[in-house]
C-alpha cells in the first residue's frame, strides 16, 4: 500500500468514526430529551391528582361550601 492510500483509508475511517459518534450524540439527545417529557408529564399528572386530593378533603370536611 502506498503512503497516499493509507492516508485516504484514514481519512474515511475517521469520517465514518465522526459520523458514528455524531449518530449516537443524536440518539443521546433524543432518549434525554424523550426522558424530560416524560418527566413533565408524570409532575403534571401528580399535580392534578394532588389537587383532586385536596378538593375531595375540601369536600369531604365540607370546606368548599
Amino acid at each position: 500500500m502506498d503512503s497516499q492510500n493509507m492516508s485516504y483509508q484514514a481519512g474515511q475511517a475517521k469520517g465514518q468514526a465522526q459520523e458514528k459518534a455524531s449518530t449516537l450524540m443524536d440518539k443521546a439527545s433524543n432518549a434525554a430529551q424523550s426522558a424530560q417529557e416524560s418527566i413533565q408529564e408524570g409532575g403534571q399528572q401528580i399535580k392534578a391528582k394532588a389537587q383532586e386530593a385536596v378538593e375531595a378533603v375540601k369536600n369531604a370536611t365540607g370546606m368548599n361550601n
